[in-house]
């Protein structure tokens, strides 16, 4: 299944996408930078902001936990944290995903799909997924 994920909640898609990969279902989510996230743009910056940083100070002799901030790599981790990843079923369904910024050439003739349980219903205040990715450092092409 090809979703576009342009002006979708990331949250309600994520959870979405989660269902269909323990299905069995293979999805590509298209357009990544566009997804938005519901709240202020401060609080959305600072929540990422703070992943970020406490996975580069933890213990710099480890390096690690990494923390993305390119916006397709955001989602996956998103999507990741729904699915029982440390047993085997997870790691196989989350194989499934592929997402992409913007639309690549194979997929621009494909039939795709937008999802209406993820359509943004009665929100004031939101920020793209793309716009928070440049705050933290992100450097990417459409």
């Amino acid at each position: 299944m090809i979703i576009d994920g342009e002006g979708l909640i990331m949250g309600r898609l994520a959870s979405t996408v989660s269902k269909m990969l323990l299905n069995g279902e293979s999805v590509v989510v298209l357009n990544a930078e566009k997804i938005l996230i519901s709240g202020t743009k401060e609080w959305a910056y600072a929540r990422y902001k703070q992943r970020v940083d406490r996975a580069s100070i933890s213990n710099p002799r480890k390096m690690g936990p990494k923390y993305p901030r390119r916006p397709d790599d955001i989602f996956r981790r998103t999507v990741r944290g729904m699915i029982p990843y440390r047993k085997t079923s997870g790691r196989e369904a989350f194989k499934g995903l592929k997402v992409f910024v913007g639309i690549p050439r194979e997929f621009a003739d494909a039939e795709i799909f937008k999802l209406e349980e993820a359509m943004p219903k009665n929100i004031k205040k939101s920020i793209e997924l793309g716009t928070i990715s440049k705050l933290l450092g992100a450097k990417f092409e459409v």
